[in-house]
């Protein structure tokens, strides 16, 4: 039916006049505030509201676009969406940010003011949510017709303080805060069922009785390309108890028994990542994981049918992408939908099944690799372990038949683990469900189709495929590096921000010294910037002349923040022994959380904090050294650190970073790169030239080799006089005196127990490169001439180029047209 509907386009009306209006309508009609009572989050608001409106109609557009062509469609199914501030990207994306500042200075109010009131959407920890926020801006920008499926949590993971060198988490409520780009959507809403029994019928298997049930509610936030109509959205699902109080009870007075039920129902979008250490952790863990895939599939099954009478097309139309494996249940889930409830025969729903969907591996690491007890599983999911029972004892008929000499392939393939307490293995059962399987860069997707998949990659080998990670250039140099940017614009244009190769132009610049001091200022601009907000938040002083020497990242054993530690300690106790040379000035920065119940992990920070303690109180080290921790690690304190960092900590053990992507942000902001030839720092190499990069320590085949040929971390320890002296201070308390055992479990974990990330083993290689980067950073403008060549090499690193390769190769769809 077609209905009359008028409106007026504020896209028409993007010059400052009209923007100042239309902000002054906001904040008077919207907001409820005139100029003289309203604060800076008031003036925000309505800044945000404005643009909005000038998204919405780009959003409907394309919304309607891709039902009326009936494009093939892809849903990105992800635990984390980190996207961070969507005020300045909204900005970026629409090309209005010079207008809307011009438009507040003469409203006499600041943008860059505006800009800080807004709370980072705390719905991601790390980089696999990171990834999913590029990858989102990517496909919008490209046309992809797509949209991301998540949880909308009400406190994120938490937010961290440092107390007296400790991590301390509180709640992160960033909700308080209103996302302007959220629509609440109350009437799209599906029952999410668990526990129960199973009924058998003839062949048919009913799943009843179930108990807990939560209704999902859809949250849409938009998602806008870059200088084009096409925008997607990402939605977000919050738990809603199908009860609200027992009113019995609390008329009762039996308030807490009133209410126990709906929040146990509503805690499944409480929490990102809840505590797992223990049985009900792990338990809140799997209900969050089932909650978003069951709502997910419902609502992609519910929005093809709103176009197609029959199942027929579905796998021409949709596309479901794991995001790693905590989506994976989507795929017995997608099963029961399409059996149990859309009456398709087991064999053409599986064949839909293995049409569908793909996944992609972040870690070649097992432990990561998520596997559910099949007691848990069956208790919550009682229909979905028998599901997977079912599509495991078929896939292993089929295994045997294939290859009828190798019966021990059986077992290790099998999606179900006997040894000790049974579980289903589900990175296993991804494989097996999809018809593509990928890595985040060249060198984990070989390793992924030798180690953890080996046996998979011989069944399957024509799954199997990379496409190596991208970031969007838009969020990473344009919004978070002002000053280079503007510097790129004048030397070869703006298209860089869609065609990022085109930064190899900058090449041809290098040789000019005056482009040089341009550049050199733009990272002194920004390394002041840095210093400012570490006066500000933490009270100490660095200074922006020093080397920056950042490593920004989750903190994690192999990411090895301890191996940066160890040099920081060395280059300490050779300025305490050799007052009179010139050391070269370094700020040590770090950040980065740790799980909560990751003891070790949090017992590092402890550490960096101890030793940042001793160093920067000591008179005789004065400038010459300072360490810094700053707390509460988010995409808007990135955007801050990033651009001012002279040199990019990327030191995992080689084979155990997938692909990285700060990696990519620090060296697109200019950063030279100190790492291993691990994850894409072997295909930065390549990109940058092997002179402008610091690498160091083993391969990923000679960590392997000396694992298996028997590694001796006290040996090494015992022949290196520095490294010993080191780890002797860490074992005796020098740096907490107060409590001398303090870091004693550090001190076994590397010289006694096996050092299992080989972080003795390249010691001295790495201390090695450090001094490699104090000689060439005492040469100014041949650092910064490296630096240049480092963003000049990071095109192919876009995130634009990765969602065309996954759009083509993968998920076999094209953009929209608008």
């Amino acid at each position: 039916m077609s209905i009359p509907f008028t409106y007026d386009s504020p896209a028409e009306n993007n010059d400052v006049e009209s923007l100042k209006r239309a902000i002054s309508n906001k904040l008077m009609f919207s907001i409820g505030k005139d100029p003289y009572a309203a604060n800076d989050k008031d003036w925000m608001d309505a800044v945000f509201l404005a643009v909005r409106d000038r998204m919405v109609e780009r959003w409907m557009e394309t919304t309607r676009a891709q039902y009326s062509q009936d494009v093939k469609r892809v849903y990105y199914l992800s635990m984390e969406f980190l996207i961070g501030r969507a005020f300045g990207n909204a900005l970026i994306a629409l090309n209005l940010q010079d207008e809307v500042r011009q438009a507040l200075d003469e409203m006499g109010v600041s943008l860059e003011d505006l800009l800080k009131e807004e709370s980072d959407a705390a719905l991601g920890n790390g980089g696999l949510g990171r990834l999913a926020a590029c990858f989102l801006d990517s496909m919008a920008t490209l046309g992809i017709p797509g949209m991301g499926y998540g949880i909308r949590y009400q406190f994120g993971m938490f937010k961290q303080r440092i107390i007296e060198g400790r991590q301390v988490e509180a709640p992160d409520t960033w909700l308080g805060s209103v996302n302007i780009l959220d629509f609440p959507r109350d009437e799209v809403c599906y029952r999410v069922c668990f526990g129960g029994r199973l009924e058998l019928d003839g062949e048919k298997v009913r799943w009843v009785d179930t108990q807990h049930d939560v209704l999902a509610v859809a949250h849409d936030i938009i998602i806008p390309g870059y200088d084009t109509t096409a925008t997607n959205t990402l939605r977000l699902w919050t738990a809603r108890s199908t009860r609200e109080i027992n009113l019995s009870k609390f008329n009762e007075g039996d308030y807490f028994s009133a209410v126990a039920e709906k929040n146990v129902s509503e805690n499944v979008s409480r929490v990102l990542y809840p505590d797992d250490s223990t049985y009900s952790g792990k338990e809140l863990r799997l209900r969050q994981e089932y909650f978003f895939c069951s709502a997910s599939l419902q609502d992609i099954l519910h929005r093809y049918r709103l176009t197609h009478e029959s199942l027929d097309e579905l796998p021409n139309k949709i596309a479901i992408h794991l995001n790693d494996t905590h989506p994976v249940l989507a795929v017995p889930e997608l099963m029961r939908l399409l059996h149990d409830e859309y009456q398709l025969d087991w064999d053409t729903a599986w064949e839909y099944t293995g049409k569908i969907f793909s996944y992609t591996n972040h870690t070649l690491m097992s432990e990561a690799l998520e596997c559910w007890p099949v007691d848990m599983l069956g208790r919550l999911l009682p229909r979905h372990l028998r599901i997977i029972f079912d599509i495991n004892d078929r896939f292993l008929k089929d295994v045997a038949a294939r290859f009828p000499n190798d019966p021990d392939l059986l077992r290790r393939v099998s999606l179900i683990e006997e040894g000790g307490e049974r579980k289903v293995r589900m990175g296993y059962l991804a494989v097996v469900a999809s018809h593509t399987v990928n890595g985040v860069s060249e060198l984990h997707s070989e390793l992924m189709k030798t180690s953890i998949f080996a046996d998979f990659a011989r069944i399957f080998p024509e799954r199997f495929t990379n496409v190596t990670n991208g970031i969007t250039p838009r969020r990473w140099l344009a919004l978070a590096n002002e000053p280079l940017s503007r510097l790129i614009d004048d030397a070869i244009g703006k298209t860089w921000r869609v065609r990022l190769d085109e930064l190899a132009e900058l090449r041809d610049k290098v040789d000019f010294p005056q482009f040089i001091q341009h550049f050199r200022d733009a990272k002194h601009a920004n390394k002041e910037r840095l210093a400012k907000y570490v006066a500000r938040t933490l009270g100490g002083y660095i200074n922006p002349d020093a080397l920056f020497d950042v490593q920004v990242k989750r903190i994690h054993e192999y990411k090895r923040q301890l191996l940066n530690v160890l040099h920081v300690i060395t280059r300490y106790n050779r300025i305490i022994k050799h007052p009179e040379k010139a050391f070269q000035p370094r700020v040590v920065i770090f950040a980065g959380k740790a799980a909560s119940a990751y003891k070790t992990a949090k017992l590092i920070i402890q550490l960096i904090n101890d030793v940042g303690v001793k160093i920067n109180n000591d008179p005789r080290v004065g400038d010459k050294l300072k360490v810094v921790f700053i707390p509460n690690y988010s995409v808007s304190l990135a955007e801050i650190i990033i651009p001012a960092a002279d040199l990019s900590e990327q030191i995992s053990t080689a084979g155990t970073e997938a692909s990285g992507t700060g990696n990519m942000k620090f060296a697109l902001n200019g950063a030279l790169t100190i790492g291993t030839l691990d994850g894409a720092n072997v295909e930065i190499r390549e990109a940058v030239g092997p002179d402008n990069i610091f690498i160091f320590g083993q391969t990923a085949d000679e960590v392997e080799t000396r694992r298996k040929n028997g590694y001796n971390p006290r040996e090494i320890y015992e022949g290196n006089r520095e490294l010993r002296e080191v780890l002797n201070q860490l074992a005796s308390g020098f740096f907490c005196p107060q409590e001398p055992e303090r870091y004693r479990f550090l001190y076994d974990v590397l010289v006694n127990w096996g050092d299992h990330y080989q972080l003795l083993a390249d010691y001295q290689s790495y201390i090695d490169a450090q001094d490699k980067v104090d000689d060439l950073y005492a040469r100014p403008d041949e650092w910064a001439r490296r630096a240049i060549l480092n963003v000049a090499g990071m095109g192919k690193f876009s995130s634009d180029r990765t969602i065309a390769e996954y759009a083509e190769r993968i998920w076999h769809t094209k953009p929209v047209k608008l």
